[in-house]
């Protein structure tokens, strides 16, 4: 969750909280008449529930004036291209256009394999026999 997010949310729950103290203060001040019993719901509930409005209303506004920038893309490793997995003879399969590493998976385990030798043939892209 975005830290804006997290402050905007944070500031209305802490206004609403005040909102709902300033008003159960207020309730218990207006059933009592004299000014003596009428302290403990001040001190209870009033001057904390306007420091909560005050405070929540701080963190609306910082989220607000925050800039708002877009996450950092994570940058790309270069890739690096694989060591040959086999330095034997290529292989093609009969009749095959393509040239094959022994390791393969197009040609391994094949008994019709063949070597390619001097074959004009297209290097294999599961493999990759030689750069192209």
């Amino acid at each position: 969750m975005p830290r804006s997010r997290i402050l905007l949310w944070g500031g209305v729950a802490a206004a609403a909280g005040g909102a709902v103290l300033c008003v159960l203060g207020w309730y218990g001040i207006s059933g009592e008449r004299f000014a003596e019993r009428q302290l403990p719901y001040l001190a209870s509930c009033t001057v904390p529930g306007a420091a909560l409005i005050v405070a929540g209303a701080v963190l609306i506004a910082a989220t607000l004036l925050l800039p708002v920038s877009p996450p950092e893309p994570v940058p790309a490793e270069p890739e690096e291209t694989p060591p040959p997995s086999s330095d034997g003879p290529l292989l093609r399969v009969p009749g095959g256009t393509l040239a094959h590493r022994p390791d393969c998976p197009l040609v391994a385990g094949k008994a019709e394999a063949t070597p390619a030798d001097d074959a004009p043939l297209d290097p294999c892209p599961v493999c990759e026999p030689w750069p192209r």
